[in-house]
């Protein structure tokens, strides 16, 4: 398999640089390598001290606001009073594990579940989008006795050993192993019949999978493809290799982590867009806004299995903080129309760097829905070649100008803007006059 370039090392900040970053910031960087010690990664060049957060807005330590079109945890927008209250009523009434009956989880169960495909009638709460992946993955391979899965060439699911090896983009060195087979999605723009080409590599990795003696026991993508880079359209091209691989007895999860909860504008969930029903749902990051909180949907048979062989549970997950934190955001949601909000300005960002593309022809596409676009970059000077340089080089120069956002994508060329679900117009275009200035600081 082609090296995937790491989604996180691309904007992670190097020891090598210590002694150029400000004394502040070098001593604290210093004090953390002490204490936190190797694994503990920081973003950009120079790393911020953040020290507030307010919707769309982070501060550093020196009073510096920074406009975030990078993270999706807050995604009704930092330090919403709303969540804030209810975790803080909730945590001064009680708080303990969901052992002891509490009516909450079951209103908040109902709730989300009514959100989603009639079949998947059944919540199971955790606190990380890994522990719902890694749980997925056992329902899947315990239902259907086979060991193999397919995802995309630079997924990231999360970070349990188990999930590690379905997410091309956290290996380093190596690869995944011989169960794991990887679906080359960058190619896809080059098909002229996506959803013909995608179910086609489905069936190859069904066809792969069975050869090696692993068998099939599930397709699993992120539904808006994050990590590889967004590619969300046309909408409806996942719907064939589903219904394959459905019809071949595999297991279709559906991770939402990143695209659910309204962000693509135009439902609930990232796989509405494809007409398609999950045999697994997975959540995480925006459900609490920040609180740790997951959670998996799926059939009640798939999770009898599960629980026949090794049962489960979660000490924190779904307690009634938790849950206090989750109905918040649904209220949010829809009392401050942020789907709509996820609409609209989706549209409005698309246009506008559309525009952008058309003047600068180092801008090679923009794509995505709602409030999740990729903007791809490359070198005119080779061709068109993925310029994962000139997007490190960007993010930096953006920082700097007070705006957060990240890269993706197999090669790294990708920017990925997620802003917080309730951001305004004259906030986006902040950003796109930003990001115009810092295209013409970084031209080669």
């Amino acid at each position: 398999m082609e090296k995937v370039r790491g989604i996180l090392d691309q904007n992670a900040f190097s020891l090598a640089h210590i002694d150029k970053a400000d004394a502040r910031i070098g001593a604290l960087v210093r004090k953390r390598m002490e204490t936190v010690g190797p694994t503990s990664m920081l973003f950009y060049e120079e790393p911020l001290h953040i020290v507030r957060g307010e919707r769309v807005w982070l501060f550093d330590d020196q009073g510096k606001r920074y406009l975030d079109v990078y993270n999706n945890v807050p995604s009704i927008g930092h330090c919403h009073p709303r969540v804030v209250q209810a975790v803080a009523e909730q945590m001064g009434a009680l708080n303990v594990h969901n052992r002891y009956l509490h009516e909450g989880i079951h209103r908040y169960a109902e709730r989300l579940l009514d959100t989603l495909p009639r079949a998947l009638n059944r919540l199971v709460m955790m606190c990380t989008g890994s522990e719902s992946n890694d749980m997925a993955l056992r329902l899947a391979r315990g239902w259907t006795g086979r060991q193999g899965i397919i995802v995309t060439e630079a997924a990231y699911h999360g970070n349990t050993a188990a999930v590690t090896e379905v997410s091309p983009s956290s290996y380093k060195q190596g690869t995944p192993p011989d169960h794991v087979h990887i679906l080359p999605i960058s190619r896809m723009s080059e098909q002229a019949d996506p959803a013909a080409w995608f179910a086609e590599q489905v069936r190859f990795g069904i066809e792969q999978l069975e050869a090696r003696g692993h068998g099939c026991a599930a397709l699993l993508v992120d539904s808006i493809f994050s990590s590889d880079g967004i590619y969300a359209d046309p909408a409806g091209f996942l719907k064939p290799a589903v219904e394959l691989l459905q019809a071949r007895g595999g297991l279709f999860i559906s991770d939402e982590v990143q695209p659910g909860f309204g962000r693509t504008g135009q439902g609930m969930w990232g796989f509405s867009r494809h007409g398609v029903t999950p045999d697994v749902v997975t959540i995480g990051k925006p459900m609490g806004n920040g609180f740790p909180m997951s959670g998996l949907a799926a059939r009640e048979e798939l999770l009898a299995v599960l629980n026949a062989d090794v049962g489960y549970f979660n000490t924190f997950g779904g307690s009634p903080v938790a849950v206090a934190a989750g109905t918040a955001v649904l209220d949010v949601i829809a009392e401050e129309d942020l789907m709509a909000n996820a609409e609209r300005q989706g549209e409005y960002f698309k246009r506008q760097l559309q525009d952008i593309q058309a003047r600068f022809e180092e801008v090679s596409d923009v794509r995505g829905a709602g409030l999740f676009l990729g903007l791809d970059l490359c070198d005119t000077t080779r061709d068109g070649a993925p310029d994962a340089q000139r997007t490190t080089a960007l993010i930096n120069d953006l920082k700097r100008n007070g705006v957060l956002i990240g890269g993706a994508g197999k090669s790294g060329s990708t920017l990925k803007i997620r802003p917080p679900l309730c951001i305004e117009r004259s906030e986006a275009d902040l950003f796109l006059d930003r990001f115009e200035q810092s295209l013409k600081a970084t031209a080669k």
